[in-house]
């Protein structure tokens, strides 16, 4: 696993992979108080075989990293559910009482069922694998060598090595602490880092912001604090997202709904109507079946799951499937610059001393604090690269980045030291026999320097070129005083070129084509910043803000917010507040990050994107993790959600007004005393040709709209009076043809017309929905009326499904009822588009 490093200007970035702790047997530092003695720390770790004792007894970490349901849980939610119950129990009743076309519902919901089961089964393969790939490993120590292990394998007594960003996975005791600081605040909510100790307990969930360290393994497993709670979020799910939970209050009105119009119906054909018993029981049957939409679960199911297995090809692990739904109703993107915008990756173009500075020894210091991280981060790496002689001088102390300070540093004893070429042409000190002692600090230099310091009018003209610019400065005093960086002495400027990723320019246009506003959140320099932004054409690049300015008022807050694009200098705590700021304007907001600094943004963001070699942090609490680490893949995880949210929207409105004609129809035969029209073959035929087949093609096909709230009420704003008009054609066709015809073979002549009605009305329906049309689009209509037309002209398929047009008055005066109806709907859907908006 690759690990991350916070920048010293604010960004967090890419660094190499973590080396193994210092020995503990080494000779202590005095100037690290909070490292305990030789004789408490635990150099090696537990030995090969204390950890095969411990697997022995049990003592293993043996929470799943992801808990995905089961081949026998996904079966069992897909068969077992309330309406297949009823659904079972009617087709049981026909296959006894009519022939088997009349029984062809049954083997519908069995093939439904069998997709739904396939599909999800796919999406816990393709979520499982790359939870896999995506898994965070922590470096253990065992038998004195540290390696990465998973975090199943971890035992009791097990020694983990800590860095910035990385996750603490179970319960313990700090047993390592260099400059150790731990955010707990997603377990108890307290924003303040807390600085860890010898012997101070840490717990899992929470995640290291600054220094490193090792802590011993005390509660493993489900005895760990944050254990339950981590495998209760990482389940794979498919609720708590809109779609699903709208789409349940409309199965639980049409189980209201249906109940007693199914009783009515039942008394109706079977005690009032004295006809054949079980013609009887088919046409009960018939008008029940219809009222229920069981398709819509399963086609939103299936949405949901090839969504996921789409983005799984495209390395995008979406740890929360309504995650993928959230996403589709976006309106603000925030973005962190690096490992978003930038690769990285950074080089040293130039290195400009100050004051008098001698060059020489400029690079004697960069050499050294080159050398002093065994972590460095992007920046320094570059520098390293740049100065790879460290000078041969001895660290005495550090001071690790953090992203409030802005800065790092580091104290070292130069030995005999020579001319030091300082400007203050000296030493901050002796020790030992002509010894010399320096600190420095290199950070960002508008938070080193004071407000007016000439410098900073010559680094803003290298930000403006979207250069990246550090400051090195000696530092005056301790640096584990609470102001190390007061009255530091400027020494050299450090400029860094960024290299650009090649796909951000076209994924940034991308957003803006959608209408998704951009912001780019970073701890950079505003300036640097927006000339990055301005090189990869984002709209207002020119708008920047320092956020030392923003104001703190939430509603001045949200102003800036929505009238600049790009922020500079930002906290962590001022990416939540600019996150929870953005939503209390309504918007919905997705946040991007990779670094332990974006953490609480991304916890509070309605979604959280990370990159995959970000901190282990980051990527527990993202419910969208880019395994590939590409901002690019970030549009097709928008597509996808749009695609799934507008398409169900779509088809929910075909299985509505099927549902709400059924039960209207249902109620008029009651009212009316008259046999009920239809039997199931009919409404079999109608439901797979105007609503399963397209329904399905229409699910799946690309949408581009952004997800609207309220999805009950814009569902049922269109199906309610497309019902209400279907049924009314319908049934007065019926009564027309029971007028018109009479004597043998008279039911089912007027079944045949209502049929023809029907028919007609719910494929102006369905062209309706299928708008804006598209070739294919078309094409599918017309299929679907052509294969009507097939059953209405080839005499075994008029026999089989018991449709016969007799004469030519009456299915002209259906066809003539049909076009009036269409009239209605056209007028119907277009005055409610202008009273309440699409």
């Amino acid at each position: 696993m690759t690990q991350r490093a916070l920048d010293s200007s604010g960004e967090q970035t890419p660094g190499p992979p973590r080396p193994a702790m210092i020995d503990a047997g080494a000779e202590l530092d005095p100037v690290h108080p909070m490292r305990p003695p030789p004789s408490a720390r635990h150099s090696g770790g537990l030995t090969t075989a204390e950890v095969a004792e411990r697997v022995a007894r049990g003592e293993v970490n043996d929470v799943p990293v992801r808990s995905s349901r089961s081949l026998t849980e996904i079966v069992r939610a897909n068969v077992f559910t309330r309406f297949n119950l009823i659904i079972g129990v009617l087709w049981v009743i026909m296959l006894f009482v009519a022939p088997i076309q009349d029984s062809l519902f049954g083997f519908v919901i069995v093939a439904n069922t069998g997709i739904g089961i396939v599909q999800e089964w796919r999406a816990k393969k393709t979520l499982d694998s790359l939870a896999v790939i995506g898994e965070a490993k922590p470096t253990v120590r065992r038998d004195g060598t540290a390696a990465e292990i998973s975090t199943s394998e971890i035992v009791l007594g097990d020694l983990i090595e800590l860095g910035p960003g990385d996750k603490v996975v179970v319960d313990g005791t700090v047993a390592e602490a260099d400059s150790l600081e731990i955010d707990e605040s997603l377990l108890t909510g307290e924003a303040d880092p807390v600085i860890k100790r010898y012997g101070d307990p840490v717990m899992s969930g929470s995640f290291v912001v600054a220094g490193g360290g090792a802590f011993t393994a005390t509660k493993v497993g489900r005895e760990a604090y944050a254990a339950q709670l981590a495998e209760e979020a990482s389940r794979f799910t498919l609720v708590h997202s809109e779609l699903r939970s709208g789409i349940s209050t409309i199965l639980k009105y049409v189980t209201w709904m249906m109940v007693p119009t199914a009783i009515g119906l039942i008394i109706s054909q079977l005690v009032v109507k004295d006809n054949n018993f079980k013609e009887s029981v088919a046409r009960t049957v018939g008008g029940i079946v219809p009222m229920i939409p069981e398709g819509l679960v399963l086609l939103t199911s299936v949405a949901f799951a090839i969504g996921v297995v789409r983005l799984g090809r495209k390395q995008c692990l979406v740890q929360e499937l309504p995650a993928i739904e959230g996403l589709a109703r976006v309106d603000v993107v925030c973005l962190d610059k690096t490992g978003t915008l930038t690769e990285g990756g950074m080089d040293v173009t130039e290195v400009r001393p100050l004051n008098g500075s001698d060059e020489a020894y400029v690079s004697r210091v960069l050499g050294a604090l080159g050398a002093s991280d065994p972590r460095p981060n992007a920046s320094l790496k570059a520098i390293a690269d740049a100065y790879p002689d460290g000078g041969g001088w001895a660290v005495t102390d550090t001071l690790p980045f953090s992203s409030a300070r802005k800065y790092s540093g580091a104290a070292f004893d130069e030995g005999d030291g020579g001319d030091t070429g300082s400007p203050d042409g000296g030493s901050d000190g002796t020790g030992g026999s002509g010894s010399r002692q320096s600190a420095w600090l290199l950070g960002a230099p508008d938070v080193l320097l004071p407000d007016q310091d000439p410098t900073l009018a010559e680094i803003e003209q290298l930000n403006e070129q979207g250069l990246r610019v550090l400051l090195l400065a000696r530092a005056s005093g301790a640096l584990d005083g609470p102001g190390a960086g007061d009255g530091a002495v400027p020494t050299a400027l450090v400029v860094l070129e960024q290299r650009l990723r090649p796909d951000a320019a076209e994924t940034l246009a991308y957003f803006a084509d959608q209408r998704v506003a951009t912001k780019v959140i970073s701890g950079d320099n505003a300036v640097s910043v927006g000339a990055v932004a301005g090189k990869l054409g984002l709209a207002g690049a020119e708008n920047t803000m320092d956020a030392r300015r923003m104001p703190t008022d939430p509603d001045a807050m949200a102003t800036a917010m929505e009238e600049n694009a790009v922020f500079g200098r930002v906290t962590p705590q001022q990416k939540r507040d600019m996150v929870a700021a953005l939503q209390s304007r309504g918007h919905t907001v997705a946040m991007t990050g990779d670094g332990v600094n974006d953490v609480l943004a991304l916890k509070d963001a309605d979604i959280g994107v990370s990159m995959g070699s970000g901190s282990e942090a980051t990527r527990a609490v993202a419910q969208i993790v880019l395994l590939n680490n590409s901002f690019a893949t970030l549009p097709s995880v928008v597509a996808e959600g749009r695609r799934v949210i507008g398409n169900i929207t779509r088809v929910a409105t075909l299985f509505l007004t099927k549902t709400v004609y059924s039960v209207l129809l249902a109620v008029l035969v009651v009212c009316f005393q008259v046999e009920y029209p239809f039997l199931p073959r009919h409404l079999t035929l109608l439901s797979t040709l105007t609503i399963g087949v397209p329904a399905f093609f229409l699910a799946l096909a690309p949408n581009k709209e952004r997800a609207q709230p309220h999805f009950v009420r814009r569902v049922m704003r269109y199906a309610i009076p497309s019902g209400v008009i279907a049924a009314a054609a319908t049934f007065v066709t019926y009564l027309l043809a029971r007028h018109h015809y009479s004597g043998a073979g008279a039911l089912d002549a007027e079944t045949s017309a209502a049929t023809l009605t029907l028919f007609l009305v719910s494929m102006w329906v369905l062209a309706i929905i299928a708008r804006p049309y598209t070739w294919w689009r078309v094409c599918l209509v017309a299929a679907m009326g052509l294969g009507f037309l097939i059953v209405l002209v080839v005499p075994w398929l008029q026999n089989f499904f018991a449709l016969k047009l007799v004469g030519t008055t009456m299915p002209w005066a259906a066809v003539g009822i049909a076009a009036a109806a269409a009239v209605a709907l056209e007028f119907v859907w277009r005055w409610v588009g202008r009273r309440f908006g699409a």
